[in-house]
This record gives structure tokens, C-alpha cells and sequence, in this order.
């Protein structure tokens, strides 16, 4: 039996049009179910929001995002960050530039005083992300 912690981002509207984002950046494969479908839907305006959305991509990454149906609070801000870390520079620079189209760069992806690479950003969707590149120096 294993044991997997791993991102729910909420979303008033836009978990699908971001989960599409986010399988451009990752690939891999996306499940997705709405409330229409799930017979969850109170309201007909939130039939076909995300109940739940799933992608499963490379290296173990899994993000799941929903919508919030109406007469439920969305959250505005979070004080989460999602970290994504390793040694595999191509692979982590790759997400890193997909990430920051349409992003705010908070810290660019550059040497760290501790000798990795390090960038942070908020995303398109408001989500901030840590980006760590194990073994920059030398």
C-alpha cells in the first residue's frame, strides 16, 4: 500500500480551461468528470464545471483541480505553493518555461546562493510555483 500527497487547486471556472494548461506543460493524461455527469448538479449553470479533474503526467506528477459549484465560496488566495524539485534539468526547465508563459516571475530561473537552480513564479491561474534544479554549481 502506498501513500501519495499531492496539489488540489480550486477554481471558480476556469479548472478545465487550466488543466489543459498544465497538460501542456506536464503531458500525460487527463481524466476529468463535471457535476452534470456526476448527477451533482444543483444549479444547471454548473452542470458542466469540473467536479473533478485529474492529470497523471511523467515522474510521478499527479495535480488534480475542480470548479466550485454556485453558493460555494472559491478560493482568492491561497497560501500554498506547489514546489517542483530534482536533478533532471531538461525535464524541470521544460515545465519551468511552459509554466511562465503568461506568468509573473517572481525570482528568475537562475544559480541559487546554494547551488542549485532556483525560479519562482505565479502562474496564468494565480497558482505560485517553486522551481528547483538540484547540482547547478560546479
Amino acid at each position: 500500500m502506498t501513500v501519495r500527497l499531492n496539489p488540489y487547486i480550486g477554481f471558480r471556472t476556469q479548472a478545465r480551461e487550466a488543466l489543459g494548461f498544465y497538460h501542456g506543460v506536464f503531458g500525460g493524461e487527463v481524466t476529468l468528470s463535471t457535476f452534470g455527469e456526476a448527477g451533482m448538479s444543483q444549479d444547471p449553470a454548473d452542470a458542466d464545471k469540473v467536479m473533478h479533474g485529474q492529470l497523471d503526467g511523467a515522474d510521478g506528477i499527479v495535480l488534480m483541480v475542480s470548479d466550485a459549484p454556485a453558493g460555494m465560496e472559491s478560493p482568492e488566495v491561497s497560501n500554498i505553493s506547489i514546489s517542483l524539485s530534482g536533478d533532471d534539468r531538461e525535464a524541470l526547465t521544460r515545465c519551468w518555461n511552459g509554466l511562465a508563459e503568461g506568468a509573473s516571475i517572481i525570482e528568475p530561473l537562475t544559480e541559487a546562493p546554494w547551488g542549485d537552480t532556483f525560479g519562482m513564479l505565479t502562474d496564468r491561474y494565480r497558482v505560485t510555483w517553486l522551481v528547483n534544479i538540484s547540482g547547478a554549481a560546479g
